[in-house]
């Protein structure tokens, strides 16, 4: 779970310098920083989808998760929980953004094949460097963010904490499942959903991307039933 600490801290760490450089930054800069920001998660998205060798699979993954992710309404439900944090935060930097920024940086943060195999790498060897770069990463990612979107970032260091310790926790258990083709395919799911992200932060799409998260789970259980494991 050490890895797991380190990236929530960094997140924490990363919002607390953002508030206090956000003021010196007008809007414009934030803007850019934004659209950087945006393009440069296109990027990792697009390099992790192509690694997919099982495409048919990766496409009925993500329809499948689309399917589920609306009909249980995942991304409502982050939102709701945003906005409650929200009234419990009152007006602290501009209250009105934190649902918005809480949404965005905990989907940021929790979906990727860092966080996913960074976790199950920490659960199955103790071997915490991915998640050691995944923390320099989300904590540059959340000064930038916090910037231009506010204190509501803070809050997804405990989304952070709950969903890759949730995967550590199971990876022990999980260790004959997790094969070389069943991770690829993972990545390239991650990939997608990344990609929304990026398109969502560049106002090019309006891609409810939490939807999409159960097809990460999908994708396991497709390899599983074809035999790939």
């Amino acid at each position: 779970m050490w890895g797991t600490v380190v990236n929530s801290f960094a997140i924490v760490f990363g919002t607390i310098i953002g508030m206090w450089f956000g003021r010196r930054f007008s809007e414009n800069i934030r803007k850019m920083i934004m659209q950087a920001i945006g393009l440069g998660i296109v990027l990792i998205g697009l390099k992790m989808a192509i690694t997919s060798e099982q495409l048919v699979f990766v496409l009925i993954s993500m329809v499948l998760g689309a399917w589920l992710g609306e009909f249980l309404d995942i991304e409502g439900a982050l939102h709701k929980l945003g906005l409650k944090i929200q009234q419990k935060a009152g007006n602290l930097n501009g209250g009105s953004n934190i649902a918005q920024a809480f949404v965005t940086s905990t989907l940021l943060y929790c979906v990727g094949a860092m966080a996913i195999m960074g976790a199950i790498e920490s659960g199955l060897t103790g071997n915490h460097d991915t998640l050691y770069a995944k923390s320099l990463i989300d904590g540059i990612t959340s000064i930038m963010l916090t910037t231009t979107m506010g204190i509501g970032v803070i809050f997804s260091a405990v989304s952070v904490f709950i969903y890759q310790g949730a995967i550590t926790l199971a990876a022990s258990y999980l260790e004959t499942l997790l094969t070389i083709p069943v991770v690829n395919e993972l990545k390239a799911v991650g990939g997608l959903i990344i990609l929304g992200i990026g398109l969502n932060i560049l106002e090019i799409t309006k891609i409810k991307v939490g939807n999409l998260l159960p097809a990460i789970f999908f994708i396991v259980i497709i390899m599983i039933f074809v035999g790939m494991v």
